[in-house]
């Protein structure tokens, strides 16, 4: 099977046997030997990529690929090469072993986002072997650490080398530009923002004691409270113009007037492609983790949660406030990571392009902006004013729960989603 693979499967398949796991706070299996095998290929094609680690195996790899006109602005095409954890136990397939099954490639990292790293690849090979440039300049980067925030990967790299980015205006990344399935038609989300990203630890205290006595401010159950209160708020419905605007095209495509149907209900209507979009329309906050105690018979005097907060951007402030009230004056807010949202207009000429490149290649589809509930690497890049957008073209079928591929088990992309992301964005880079 391993010689019958499309390029991009097959460079995505290697990329995936590469355990980059990211556990997060600094702990990370390390990103070098990705970084390598990526920088190889950049070399193959006549560029001089940049290796930068942020510290010892975190590894970020850089090049620049001279454009037709490089007068025009640059363009920066970024991924990144880590990847969160994933349980042997739970899944069907070795999430390391980059498996082909079913017309489909299997793995942790299949879309988030070793396939967006191979597409890239792929494309401007494609680009290379024709003895053609892409319209203007291309910064291509492969970032360490995303799944931790960039601290060790995109931060580090835009911080410390700002100058590799010297003329970019504008960067294209990951999770836009995949299609679903709405009312029978087929639909592409292109990504113009992101919320933004709190990450925080929630801490209650109270006095140690003995397991056996009458403990009634203990610290295990004043967290529990404050978790619980946070993890099931109902956050209300707050549009921004992206998300307006996606409503908008998806009452069109539904056949019903704009703002007849509630957003929620709108959204149900669209099936698993709307898996990201819930969370899009409000503020998330999701406990993750619980920390607390050392041994059954002891009331600890500490108890820790993390939480995952997503926020419209420029709420953050607000969002906090309210966070420490529906925790409560006792419980101590502590910030480990916080970072911007962003939100660019759907309107403008790489955004043009970007939407014609994916009608040229599926004509009859719709197009729709789209903001990201989760958050990528241009939110680095945007310290330098670059805009960012999501675009790794993927046409899929109805029947993929996409959303859920993203930190999910089981994580899989089909092969011909791949060929077309090749083919798009490689169509892109030529005209854009």
């Amino acid at each position: 099977m391993a010689e019958q693979l499309e390029d991009t499967a097959r460079i995505a398949r290697d990329l995936i046997r590469f355990d980059t796991t990211n556990h997060g706070e600094g702990r990370s299996n390390g990103e070098t030997e990705a970084a390598e095998y990526l920088e190889a290929e950049l070399r193959s094609m006549g560029l001089a990529p940049q290796l930068f680690d942020a510290a010892p195996g975190r590894t970020s790899v850089v090049a620049r690929v001279e454009g037709a006109d490089p007068s025009r602005p640059a363009l920066v095409l970024h991924g990144h090469t880590d990847v969160v954890p994933a349980d042997p136990a739970n899944w069907t397939v070795d999430p390391f072993g980059g498996e082909v099954r079913d017309g489909l490639l299997w793995g942790r990292g299949a879309v988030d986002m070793k396939d967006m790293d191979a597409m890239i690849i792929t494309a401007l090979r494609d680009i290379h072997d024709a003895g053609k440039r892409p319209a203007r300049d291309v910064i291509v980067a492969f970032f360490s650490d995303e799944e931790n925030g960039g601290d060790f990967g995109a931060h580090h790299v835009v911080d410390a080398h700002p100058e590799l980015f010297a003329g970019a205006s504008e960067a294209i990344s990951e999770v836009g530009g995949y299609s679903i399935d709405v009312a029978g038609r087929r639909a592409y989300l292109l990504q113009t923002g992101e919320k933004a990203l709190l990450w925080i630890k929630l801490i209650a205290r109270g006095p140690a004691a003995h397991g056996s006595r009458l403990v009634r401010d203990n610290a295990v159950t004043r967290l529990a409270e404050a978790v619980s209160a946070l993890g099931r708020t109902d956050w209300p419905i707050e549009l921004t113009g992206t998300t307006d605007g996606m409503l908008t095209e998806l009452a069109r495509l539904h056949g019903v007037e704009p703002g007849s149907v509630e957003p929620d209900e709108l959204l149900r209507r669209t099936g698993t492609g709307a898996g990201f979009l819930y969370g899009a329309l409000r503020t998330t906050s999701n406990p993750t983790v619980l920390q607390a105690g050392y041994k059954h018979n002891v009331v600890p005097d500490r108890a820790e949660a993390l939480v995952d907060i997503r926020v419209l951007p420029g709420e953050e402030d607000r969002v906090l406030a309210e966070v420490q009230r529906i925790v409560g004056s006792d419980i101590e807010i502590e910030t480990m990571h916080r970072d911007v949202g962003l939100e660019n207009p759907f309107s403008g000429d790489l955004v043009e392009r970007m939407s014609n490149a994916l009608l040229r290649a599926d004509p009859g589809a719709a197009v729709l902006p789209y903001l990201l509930s989760g958050g990528t690497d241009n939110k680095a890049l945007s310290k330098l004013g670059i805009a960012g957008y999501g675009f790794a073209p993927l046409q899929l079928t109805g029947d993929l729960d996409f959303p859920a591929m993203f930190h999910g088990v089981d994580e899989r992309v089909p092969l011909s989603a791949l060929t077309f992301g090749r083919r798009v964005l490689g169509d892109l880079l030529l005209d854009c």
